[in-house]
This record gives C-alpha cells, structure tokens and sequence, in this order.
C-alpha cells in the first residue's frame, strides 16, 4: 500500500469555498469509479482557510500518469476537472497546468 499527500489552494472566496465542499458532499459517480479504478482505496480532503491537503491511499501498483490516462478517457471526470478549476487554485510553486503538488515526508514519528 502506498500513501500520498498533496497540497491544493481554493480560491480565497467564502462563497466559492462553500460551493467547492458542497459539490464534495456526493461526487459524481464518474469520479468515484475513476478514482477506484485507478488503484485509489482511500481518499480524504481537509481544508483550512483555503489551504487543501489530500491523504491519498493506493495499491502498490498505482502511478499517477496511469490515472491521468484513466481520466483522460472518460468525459465526466474532464468536466469535473473543468467545474473544480472554478474553485482551485495553483499552489504559487507549481508549474503551468498542475493542481495536486505531492508534498514531502518530512518526519515520521515510527522511525524515531
């Protein structure tokens, strides 16, 4: 099993951010079913101000370009990727077109 965690900014607008967790309390049923079909077993998003952090849990076989190319076949999860750019913004370090920045481990209290 892998673990992820990735950074993501909301735009800082209240009304937006209300918007971005409504559209998160039932996902499209296109989304979930890439998200499992890609060899994700667990997701949680949590927010603070408009700061995102994703823990993203995974079989050992799971890379992201395999589910960029998931979701680059199926419509729905494009136009959800579309509608949350709405809402997202770009961390200020990351490259032209990406959203999720993978952050580093830092600290581990079970290898103390």
């Amino acid at each position: 099993m892998q673990r992820f965690c990735l950074a993501l900014d909301l735009v800082d607008d209240p009304a937006l951010i209300a918007e971005y967790e409504k559209h998160h309390e039932k996902i499209w049923p296109e989304i979930k079913a890439s998200i499992l079909d890609a060899g994700i077993t667990d997701m949680e998003i949590y927010r603070i101000g408009n700061r995102l952090f994703m823990i993203l849990e995974a079989i050992d076989t799971f890379t992201f370009a395999h589910k960029a190319a998931i979701d680059a076949a199926i419509l729905k999860v494009q136009e959800w990727e579309t509608l949350m750019w709405k809402y997202q913004q770009a961390l200020p370090m990351a490259k032209p077109g990406q959203k999720w920045l993978r952050m580093d481990k830092i600290f581990d209290l079970k290898q103390q």
